[in-house]
């Protein structure tokens, strides 16, 4: 086979290995992109399951303190109220509050109040996710029910308890001062209480915040790590295909060099065939002297007295004669 035919299959062969190493290469960089994408989400998950152990201590912590930020609000509420009932006195209003009072299911309304009210501020100052829209919506809420609690408060009869005596105006109200610097001195106690517990969350929030950041940032380049691997698995595909064409071509050309060396070995051994090995030549030459008339076998000269010469008797029939040959006498 000559040059001209092995080169365009050489150059096949060499462009397809120049692919399957490319693709090799490909897989493992691939693979690579897989795995990191992989360790990064390990420690993306790890890091949220810490996340979340800490936002569960986060809230018993601040489900205490509004306990205790509800404790200080009622007494705060009772020493208003007392306040109130001693500027009262001190106007010489010798006259109590109509008697017709709120039933209990007040002071359980006013109780709510508050606890909704700590609630929401609570949001506003621990939640950073916030949107502004969301943040708007708190502030008008919180504004209505600041302005239900501050009607519900002077309707509680659990801070109208302290019996006032009119004719004692000066002990009454020594009386009730007392009482309410009592309420406001355990009002100060529960608030020192609650930030006591504010400064026990402050560390917890700032190792919360840290770890949605680092969580965020390897989710982020897992996301980045599964992108590259899908973009260069992409590309493999479309490589293997061109692969598969190269392949299906060689293969093509390969049937077709063992077709023709097929051929042209037949060819060869066609012309290299004998007449007495070849059926259909030795019957046609057969037929051609049989139609001659003439066959001479031997390798005598003409005119030679010792050659043979057949004619061919073919529509004549000689008759024999019979009888003795007579010998000498």
């Amino acid at each position: 086979m000559t040059d001209e035919q092995q080169n365009p299959e050489d150059d096949l062969r060499t462009r397809l290995h120049a692919m399957e190493t490319k693709l090799r290469r490909m897989k493992e960089q691939r693979n690579s992109f897989n795995e990191d994408a992989r360790r990064a989400a390990d420690s993306r998950n790890a890091l949220q399951e810490q996340s979340k152990e800490i936002r569960e201590s986060i809230k018993e912590k601040l489900d205490e303190q509004k306990k205790v930020r509800d404790q200080a609000q009622v007494c705060k509420a009772k020493r208003d109220e007392i306040q109130k009932q001693i500027r009262e006195l001190i106007n010489q209003n010798k006259g109590r509050r109509d008697d017709a009072k709120e039933s209990k299911s007040v002071v359980v309304q006013l109780s709510e109040t508050i606890r909704e009210i700590e609630k929401i501020e609570n949001t506003m100052m621990t939640d950073g996710r916030l949107i502004l829209e969301t943040e708007n919506k708190l502030l008008k809420k919180l504004k209505v029910l600041i302005t239900k609690r501050d009607k519900l408060m002077p309707s509680v009869e659990e801070f109208n308890m302290i019996n006032i005596d009119i004719g004692d105006m000066d002990g009454s109200i020594r009386l009730l001062k007392s009482e309410a610097d009592n309420a406001h001195q355990e009002m100060i106690d529960f608030h020192k209480k609650a930030d006591l517990i504010w400064e026990e969350v402050k560390p917890m929030l700032s190792e919360r915040d840290f770890l949605r950041a680092e969580a965020d940032r390897l989710h982020a380049a897992y996301v980045t790590c599964r992108e590259s691997a899908n973009e260069v698995h992409e590309n493999m595909q479309e490589l293997i295909n061109q692969a598969n064409e190269l392949r299906d071509e060689m293969k093509a050309a390969q049937e077709e060099r063992i077709k023709v060396i097929k051929d042209h070995n037949q060819s060869v051994k066609d012309a290299l065939k004998k007449p007495s090995e070849d059926e259909e030549m030795a019957d046609s030459l057969a037929s051609h002297l049989l139609n001659s008339g003439s066959l001479t076998l031997g390798g005598a000269l003409n005119g030679d007295s010792s050659s043979v010469k057949i004619k061919s008797t073919r529509g004549k029939k000689q008759s024999r004669k019979l009888g003795t040959a007579r010998g000498k006498k």
